[in-house]
């Protein structure tokens, strides 16, 4: 707990380091056995795994960090868990020596459990950074036993790395991950959020300027979202303040898409057109983006354009909000209360805003 408020985190980022450097140098296990070896053999390239599986904004927000795991184990071989969603994209990043597949099996499925424990076993892991924190990475511990147990990162009970910031959920997503590395011995990393270079703009958006409405979120928090009517009518103002309005979503958003469309007929609507590696090419490519909170609103500001993103009630920006270059926040409790010229003036004030 060295580091929890820490004015200057190097210096505790230090310690963590030192125990890091200390491990290359001597077998602690043996030490710990009261067994030391005198002679200390050079430490072979050690095999890590990252486990990230979602949802979309928390992956997003966790590859910030993951070109300073790269750097640090530079000599290693790096192993990603993830979901199939989101197995392309991070090839695509060019960070990992491996990705694996979670098909994330229900609680009675245990075919599903064996199938990943024998992945998990033949990976042979030296190391594993948790970076999902949750009731199921959790539980994926236990499925390395009994056994040896690898070094963790993370908050499994007992594990070699814990985070230990009783406070950890009252901080940002990126916050809490780089304060999570910083107790592992890495330090800094970044705490803002990366996206490779991904797939194709649409041959219609080629050599136009255009924004992107984001006008779903997920069905569970309807609350997230700020009336389609009232996406129709900002569509219409930034169409004519020379904005080419265009509509993403996911399959079961479609009719949003329409609803919008029907009020500004010039919009385009790539509504369950994009994958995650085209919505990170229409957004790297936009002049701006609109969104609730929602997963593909911080693809968009990770994308390094200016994004203005509206919350409600529903969630808190200070834990969650999409982080980037230029991101403005509108909140109310109730989205219904923000109107059009709000936001459509929050757009024209980021717009007009130079670049960092």
């Amino acid at each position: 707990m060295a580091s929890i408020g820490a004015v200057d985190p190097a210096l505790h980022a230090a310690v963590f380091r030192g125990f890091e450097d200390l491990a290359s140098h001597v077998d602690l296990e043996r030490l710990a056995r009261l067994r030391p070896s005198r002679k200390v053999a050079p430490r072979p390239p050690r095999e890590i795994l990252i486990i990230k599986l979602g949802a979309l904004g928390d992956f997003i927000q966790a590859l910030g960090p993951m070109p300073d795991l790269r750097r640090h184990h530079a000599g290693d071989r790096i192993t990603l868990l993830t979901t199939p969603r989101y197995a392309e994209l991070a090839a695509q990043t060019r960070l990992f020596d491996d990705i694996l597949v979670d098909r994330r099996p229900k609680a009675l499925d245990l075919e599903g459990w064996l199938a990943l424990r024998r992945l998990f076993r033949r990976g042979r892991f030296d190391r594993i950074y948790d970076l999902q924190t949750s009731d199921r990475s959790g539980i994926y511990a236990w499925l390395l036993r009994p056994g040896r147990m690898p070094e963790w990162s993370g908050i499994v009970w007992r594990c070699s790395h814990p985070h230990a910031n009783p406070q950890r959920d009252r901080q940002h997503t990126m916050d809490r991950q780089a304060e999570q590395l910083l107790m592992a011995g890495i330090y800094p990393v970044s705490l803002a959020p990366w996206l490779p270079a991904a797939g194709s703009l649409p041959v219609e958006l080629a050599g136009k300027r255009f924004v992107v409405l984001i006008p779903g979120s997920s069905p569970r928090h309807l609350a997230k979202r700020w009336p389609a009517n009232r996406y129709g009518e900002l569509a219409i103002k930034l169409k004519r303040a020379g904005y080419l309005p265009v509509l993403v979503g996911v399959h079961g958003e479609a009719d949003l898409g329409r609803m919008i469309g029907d009020t500004c007929p010039d919009s385009v609507d790539l509504v369950g057109r994009t994958d995650v590696a085209a919505l990170a090419a229409l957004v790297r490519a936009a002049a701006l983006t609109v969104g609730n909170d929602t997963g593909a609103t911080h693809v968009a500001a990770a994308g390094g354009n200016p994004v203005v993103v509206l919350f409600s009630r529903a969630s808190d920006p200070g834990l969650c909000a999409p982080r980037g270059k230029l991101v403005h926040v509108l909140m109310e409790p109730d989205l219904g209360d923000i109107s059009v010229e709000t936001v459509f003036a929050a757009c024209m004030a980021v717009a007009a805003t130079p670049a960092k």
